[in-house]
Formats: structure tokens, C-alpha cells, sequence
């Protein structure tokens, strides 16, 4: 079988074959990803393995060793992944790569089935996802909640079953010349597994120190060969997670004030009975299925055939808040059993997703051209049902005998629907020894639709905690482009390595865009290596942006829950306001890295990277009648019925700047084991609006903007001003211990409804996570995770901004509605009275869930 050639000789054998590439580089992965005993019995060193694996991320043309890349990349193996222990793709790569972050939401609905992430703090919409290369569909979800990444989308990468990866490669750098509209902060390339044999099956379970949050998972891997020029792999995973909650003891004078209720005899006999107002938030109960293919055959030693395939369904269950007694004063009946005391309820929402994509292609010479044929298909549909709830304005009606039909205490609220296909053909040339050239074209076709619900769903205000999809905003909308790219490598010199790429891309609904980059690589002498990019790039609109209509529950500080109406940018509600078409967003990229390596054990790379986007799309704050019936504004607004409206604009010019740095040294001699110390971190210099905003005319001329303090601070600070990992790894024997340190820094929230002159800031805060894996056979391995050891959990406290903030600190005045002081009832407008007071209402920069474990046990075959 070709997987038995050992290192050397499939290095020699590169050029006879893709496939024997394929197996030297999954080869050196496995050899780099076992403990020091297995490592010893192959006959590869470190240096050997880190030569062989080739990084195919962050250009065209010929691929090249992870220190011969003049961009930053790091490569994540599958052993580094399973030993954060964390459960899905996205968590564990927050504690891998210090420039991404995600954390989940405290308010979820549909925001459960994906939590936002993004790279470098630039969110969700600027990193491009690939699976071997390929682009991977979009989610169908587009975030409406105020919470990190509000009006973006991203592809679901927690759908990816961890056991289906071979590698993961983060280029940490723009590449809209290579691949197109969205790798404007990055692109996390996922690199699926190609062994012809063997495989594995891992069994997982966890629990929180609050002994909620149960998991339990099984996972299958398995390769199998096509005779001997090919492989199936496939991975099968199951996984299931309860919910884990984490509310907090509810303030009885800021519901009395808030509900207008009766302290003595409303409020006080509920919270007595119910602390925290029956509100459930944390984490929440989640089921999947998750299925991966992967395959190549050669059919000669020029052409082969391959593919990937992949489909999850995920099911998630979480909850709204808890509608106590005097919030609302019935449930007609309709929820509580009869002859029992009512209680209030707390709605349920029930959110189902499918996420697929498949590739196939084939690699073939075309003369002495290589030449890429590939075609990939894939979806995300999500699906949102709404029960023991009641639509109160329906039931109203029905009782009063306007209608005929009472409400239904189940809602199924329709859902949203994302597809597309793309079609790419690459060529690739050695011209000369030193200039490789290289070309290709890609058509994509993309297809979003709304889907609307029952008709009790989105009757009236809708069902209770989150209204369904309307008939009117409910329609399916395409379109589709065409781009070209051309570009070399060439090496000047043994030195010195030159990169240039040029893209034209056309769409059908918005028009065209050429960005090109260039990348440099200078090896100064053996031990320091300067490297450099600058290019352009862009991000086309989404169809969601664009095409994205309906109600929205959202909670606002002092009132509780109102809905608003978010309008497309393509409707007359839109042109009324003079909001403009959207337009691509347009970026200037500027990345130069220094690369010290002082012998085989050492590395040590300092990157400096400033981004400039301009029109910057953005969902708007709420645009609302000045309340003048002549001003032009409200004579707008009322003409369309709208009470208050948000949108998506090109609001903005941002800038980000920061510095990435990475070190490392291994092989450090330790009792008779190996040690590896690593220190990697980013570093954010700046993230701010640069210039004023673009607002439309009619809403400047009203004294409004589209552009608030809380949509502000949610673009630019709600992610670490800076993360810095910190980690050791010591082998012994059939032992591995992994000590980690994330060191999440400041983060700053203008919450909605909190005074202006205050900002909430949360406090750098380190999460320590410690692993434990042991070979009890060479076949056998059993691991376990203690995350967040010391059971470490956000906090906030309030900045005054100036003078005036600090005097609401300071003061001690007792406010004669609330009874509380200023001070007092800002901490209330921002945690819902207390319901999310560890994270506030917009979330914070890590987990609220404190110290969990995880235990897994490997068996390999």
C-alpha cells in the first residue's frame, strides 16, 4: 500500500503522483500528532515532518513548507484540537488560534443554532471558510440580536465532526485576490483526513462543576482503499448536550417599576418563590448528527478523481425569558393546567438545522498545465418552532369575536434557507525553474430564501418571545457572478519570493470588482526571515442583507420586550428613507511579519497587520418618528405604517490594526520526557470607526443616525482588546500532560438604554485548562479535561465616560419610582433586572458556564 512509504521515499516520489502527496503529508501528521514514545519508533524528525507537510492556504500557485510562506499561517493538527476537549469546532479553535474569537450569545432564539466568530475582531462575514480548498456554503442565519456580530453570517464550521480533520490552516491575512468576495480578515481552510486504512472510534462524555450541561458523543473514523491508488474515509458522529443554565437572582424593585406591578403582593411572593424569575440562559440542550466523506482515485499518475461530502442536523432547545405573573397577567388558560394557580410560562423555541455541501472534481495534466476541475454544492436550512406560548393579540381577538380561530399554544415560525453552487477550474504552470504561474475562474449561483410560518405564527404582534415569518416577507431571491484570477510566484532568488495576484469579479445584482495582492518572503540568513502583503479586497453584500424582512423581538432597557420592523434595502419602505442600494465593501490590507528561528526547536513570529474597510455594511440602529407629523421623516414612516425600522446600509469606514506573535520551543529535555512550550497572542492596536458615518439624507436631516454607541461597541470592542495563550505539552512514555493559559483581555459594551455617558467593561480575565492523555495500549488512548479549572467566569463593572457618568456612579439618590440609585438602576437596565447579571443582556468575551470536564476514550484500528 502507498501509506506504508516512509518519509524520505514518498518525498522522492512527490512528482510521480498526487495521491503519494496526499499520503506523505498525512504521514508526517500523524507522526507529529502522536505522543514522544510513538513519535521515537518512526523514522522522521520534527524537522523531516515540518519540511514534508505542505501548506496548500494563502496561494494559487505552487504549494509550499510551512516556513517558506510569505504570509501568516498556523497549522492546527487533529491532536491539538481533541485535546482543548471542547465539543465542537469553533470552541476549540477559540482556545488555538489567539485571533479568533467566538463565544455563545446569553439571549439565543435562533442565534443558538450558530454563534457568531471571527477573525482579527472584524466578524463573521470576513472570514471565508474552505473544506479542502473549496468554499464552503454560507449559514442561512443572519444575527439581528444585539450581540457580537449583529448583521452578519458565517458558515457553520461547528458542523464539521472534529474526527473528519486531518489539519486545519488559518491564513491570518486578506485573500479576496485568491478566493474571492468574504477573506477580508482571513481564511480558516479545513483539511479533511485521507488515510486508506485504519480508523478509529471515540467515545466523549462531560458535565459542568454545576453538574448540568451533561454531553455525551461517538464518533467513527475509518479509512478504506481503492486498491492501491485511492481512498474512502468517513466519519460518523453523534453527539448530545444538555442544557446548562446560569441565571441570576432577579431585583424586585426594578420589576415593579418596570411592569408598573405591586411590589408587596406581585412582585415579592413571586421572586420569593422563584429567585431568579424562572429565567432560564447558559447553554443550551443540543443534538446532532454529523456525517463526512472524503475520497480520491487516480486513475493514472496525471489524473485523478476526487471528492468530499458532509451533512449535519443539529437540533438545539432553548428558552425565552420566563413571562412571569404580573409581566403577563394571563395565559388564557391555554397553558397551565385548570383548577392550578397560574404561574406565568416561559416560551420555548426550537430551533432544527441542516447543513450539507458536497464537491467533486478531478486534477489532471492539460498538456504540462496541472490542471482543477471541481464543482461543490451546498446548504444551510434552518427551520423554528415556537410552543407553549400563546399569540396574545390573536387571543384577544378571538375572545372579543373579531375572529373564529383561538390561538395555538404551537407556533411553527417558518425559517430561512441558503444554497449554492460553484464552479472552479485552475491551472497551474512551472514556466521556469523559478516562476511558477498559475490561473483559474469560478461561477457561483446562490439561492436564499425566507420561509414563512402559520398563520397564528405571525397574526397580529406574532407568537409571544419570537414572531413567525409573514407570507409578504417571506420569498426566495438569487443571483450569481463570475470571477477570473491570474497570478506567479517567483523566486528572485533562494532568498527572496515574490507573489502577485489579480481578480475580476462580476455579480448580477450589484455590480463588479478587480482586487489584486501582492506577498513577499526574504530569508535575511538561515535563523531571520521577513515576510510581507498588501492587498485589496472585497465583500459582496449577502443575499440575507439585501432581502432580509420581518418583526423582531428585541428587549429594550426599562420596557422589556418590543417588537420593531427590520425592512430589506430593496423595498419602497427603504427607498422612502432614502436608503441607498447596497454595494460591496472594499478593503485595503497591509500585513508585515518577522520569522526568527534560531535552530530546529525554536521558532519565534511577530506579524503587524492593518486592515482598512470601507462601506462597511452594517444593520441599523432603530430609526423611529421624531414625533412632528410634518417633519419628512414620520411622514415616511407613517405612509408605511412603521413605528420603528432598521436596515442594512454601508454605514462606515473601519480600520483594524493589530500584531499577532507566535513562539515556540520544543524538544526541551524533562524528566526523561520531551517538553514544548508555546506563547501565541494577539494584540488589537486599533478597531474603530474611521470617519463620519454614512447616514441617508432624510434620517441625517431628522437628528437620527443608523449608527448607535451599542452598534458602535459591538463592531469594535465587544471581542478581547487582546488574547494571549500560554501552554505547555510534556511527553513521557505513553504520556502527555497540556497545561494551557487564555488570557481573554478587556472588552467594552455601550448596552441599549443605558445612559450614554457609561459603558460596561468587562475585566481581563485567564481560563486555565488542563489535559491528560494516556496510551493505555498502543491502540488504546484515554483523555480527560478539566477546562476552566479554577472555575474562572466573566465580571463587569460600569466606566463613567466623563464627568457625568461619574456623578451617576457617585450618586446616592434614591430614584422614586425604583427606589434604587442611578447607579442601581443602570446595573438593572443592563441585565434585564438582574437575569443576566454575570454577562449583561449583550454577552461578554467567554464562556458564563465556569469549570467543565471531559473525558474521552480513543480506540484505534
Amino acid at each position: 500500500m502507498m501509506m506504508k512509504k516512509n518519509f524520505p521515499f514518498a518525498a522522492l516520489l512527490l512528482s510521480a503522483s498526487p495521491y503519494l502527496l496526499a499520503q506523505a503529508q498525512d504521514a508526517a501528521q500523524t507522526a507529529a500528532a502522536q505522543p514522544a514514545a510513538t513519535t521515537a519508533a518512526a523514522d522522521a524528525t520534527p524537522d523531516d515532518i515540518q519540511k514534508v507537510v505542505i501548506v496548500s492556504t494563502g496561494s494559487r500557485g505552487a504549494q509550499r513548507t510551512l516556513v517558506d510562506t510569505p504570509v501568516p499561517i498556523d497549522i492546527i493538527g487533529a491532536r491539538e484540537l481533541s485535546k482543548t476537549g471542547q465539543a465542537t469546532l469553533d470552541k476549540a479553535l477559540q482556545f488555538r488560534v489567539p485571533s479568533f474569537n467566538t463565544v455563545q450569545t446569553p439571549v439565543n432564539d435562533a442565534t443558538s443554532l450558530l454563534d457568531p466568530y471571527e477573525i482579527r475582531n472584524m466578524g463573521p462575514s470576513r472570514v471565508l471558510i474552505l473544506i479542502n480548498g473549496k468554499r464552503k456554503n454560507s449559514s442561512a442565519l443572519i444575527y439581528t440580536q444585539t450581540s457580537p456580530g449583529r448583521g452578519e453570517s458565517g458558515a457553520d464550521i461547528s458542523a464539521i465532526p472534529p474526527d473528519a480533520i486531518k489539519r486545519i490552516e488559518v491564513l491570518r491575512d486578506g485573500a479576496s485576490a485568491q478566493y474571492g468576495s468574504d477573506a477580508i480578515a482571513g481564511v480558516v481552510n479545513i483539511i479533511l483526513k485521507d488515510n486508506a486504512e485504519g480508523g478509529s472510534i471515540t467515545a466523549r462524555g462531560g458535565i459542568t462543576h454545576e453538574s448540568d450541561g451533561k454531553m455525551g458523543g461517538l464518533s467513527l473514523n475509518q479509512g478504506l482503499a481503492l486498491g492501491d491508488r485511492g481512498f474512502v474515509n468517513y466519519t460518523v458522529d453523534v453527539s448530545k448536550i444538555n442544557l446548562s443554565n446560569r441565571p441570576g437572582k432577579v431585583d424586585a424593585k426594578g420589576e415593579a417599576g418596570d411592569f408598573g406591578a405591586d411590589l408587596a403582593t406581585q412582585v415579592q411572593p413571586f421572586l420569593t418563590a422563584h429567585p431568579d424569575a424562572g429565567n432560564i440562559n447558559g447553554s443550551p440542550a443540543t443534538r446532532a448528527v454529523k456525517a463526512e466523506v472524503n475520497t480520491r482515485y487516480d486513475l493514472s499518475d496525471t489524473t485523478s478523481l476526487y471528492g468530499n461530502a458532509a451533512y449535519i442536523n443539529k437540533k438545539v432547545n432553548s428558552f425565552a425569558n420566563y413571562r412571569t405573573p404580573y409581566w403577563r397577567p394571563t395565559d388564557y388558560g391555554l397553558l397551565h393546567p385548570a383548577g392550578s394557580p397560574y404561574v406565568g410560562y416561559v416560551p420555548t423555541f426550537v430551533g432544527t438545522l441542516d447543513d450539507y455541501n458536497a464537491t467533486g472534481g478531478t486534477k489532471f495534466m492539460l498538456g504540462d498545465w496541472n490542471a482543477d476541475v471541481s464543482l461543490t454544492y451546498g446548504g444551510n436550512k434552518q427551520n423554528y418552532e415556537v410552543s407553549n406560548s400563546v399569540n396574545r393579540g390573536m387571543q384577544d381577538d378571538y375572545l372579543a369575536g373579531k375572529i373564529k380561530t383561538p390561538s395555538p399554544t404551537r407556533f411553527d415560525a417558518g425559517g430561512v434557507e441558503f444554497y449554492h453552487w460553484v464552479l472552479n477550474g485552475d491551472i497551474s504552470k512551472q514556466l521556469t525553474k523559478d516562476v511558477n504561474f498559475y490561473a483559474g475562474t469560478e461561477l457561483r449561483h446562490e439561492n436564499y430564501e425566507t420561509i414563512a410560518g402559520d398563520f397564528a405564527s405571525y397574526y397580529g404582534s406574532g407568537a409571544d418571545s419570537y414572531a413567525g415569518n409573514s407570507p409578504q416577507n417571506s420569498f426566495p431571491s438569487s443571483r450569481s457572478n463570475y470571477g477570473a484570477y491570474a497570478g506567479a510566484t517567483w523566486d528572485i532568488s533562494p532568498a527572496f519570493l515574490v507573489d502577485a495576484t489579480g481578480r475580476y469579479e462580476k455579480y448580477t445584482d450589484f455590480g463588479s470588482a478587480f482586487v489584486w495582492k501582492t506577498s513577499t518572503r526574504y530569508k535575511i540568513n538561515e535563523q531571520f526571515t521577513l515576510r510581507g502583503s498588501a492587498s485589496t479586497g472585497f465583500r459582496a453584500p449577502s443575499l440575507a442583507q439585501i432581502y432580509t424582512q420581518k418583526a423582531q423581538y428585541s428587549f429594550v432597557a426599562g420596557g422589556a420586550i418590543q417588537v420593531s420592523g427590520l425592512v430589506n434595502n430593496v423595498s419602497d419602505a427603504a427607498a422612502a428613507l432614502q436608503v441607498p442600494k447596497l454595494k460591496a465593501e472594499k478593503s485595503n490590507n497591509i500585513t508585515l511579519g518577522l520569522g526568527f528561528k534560531p535552530d530546529n526547536n525554536t521558532s519565534i513570529t511577530l506579524d503587524y497587520y492593518n486592515i482598512k474597510v470601507k462601506d462597511r455594511i452594517v444593520l441599523s440602529t432603530e430609526i423611529k418618528p421624531t414625533g412632528v407629523a410634518t417633519n419628512p421623516l414620520d411622514v415616511q414612516l407613517n405612509k408605511y405604517g412603521i413605528v420603528s425600522a432598521s436596515f442594512f446600509v454601508n454605514a462606515l469606514t473601519s480600520r483594524t490594526e493589530g500584531i499577532d506573535y507566535v513562539a515556540s520551543r520544543k524538544n526541551i529535555p524533562l524528566a526523561d520526557g520531551k517538553l514544548t512550550l508555546n506563547l501565541s497572542g494577539n494584540y488589537s492596536l486599533k478597531n474603530e470607526r474611521d470617519g463620519a458615518v454614512n447616514n441617508p439624507a432624510l434620517i441625517a436631516a431628522a437628528g437620527q443616525s443608523v449608527l448607535n454607541p451599542t452598534t458602535e461597541a459591538l463592531m469594535f470592542t465587544s471581542r478581547p482588546k487582546f488574547k494571549t495563550i500560554i501552554g505547555a505539552d510534556w511527553d513521557y512514555k505513553q504520556l502527555n500532560l497540556s497545561l494551557n493559559n487564555t488570557v481573554f483581555g478587556p472588552t467594552h459594551f455601550r448596552n441599549a438604554g443605558m445612559d450614554e455617558n457609561l459603558e460596561v467593561a468587562f475585566k481581563t480575565k485567564t481560563v486555565t485548562d488542563f489535559a491528560v492523555n494516556y496510551n493505555l495500549t498502543p491502540s488504546m488512548t484515554l483523555s480527560f479535561n478539566v477546562n476552566n479549572m479554577f472555575n474562572v467566569t466573566p465580571s463587569w463593572h460600569f466606566n463613567a465616560l466623563n464627568s457625568k457618568g461619574q456623578a451617576i456612579l457617585d450618586s446616592k439618590a434614591i430614584d422614586p419610582t425604583y427606589q434604587l440609585t442611578p447607579a442601581q438602576i443602570q446595573s438593572n437596565l443592563v441585565t434585564f433586572n438582574g437575569r443576566y447579571s454575570m454577562v449583561t443582556y449583550d454577552g461578554s468575551q467567554f464562556s458564563q458556564l465556569g469549570r467543565t470536564f471531559a473525558a474521552s476514550l480513543n480506540y484505534r484500528f
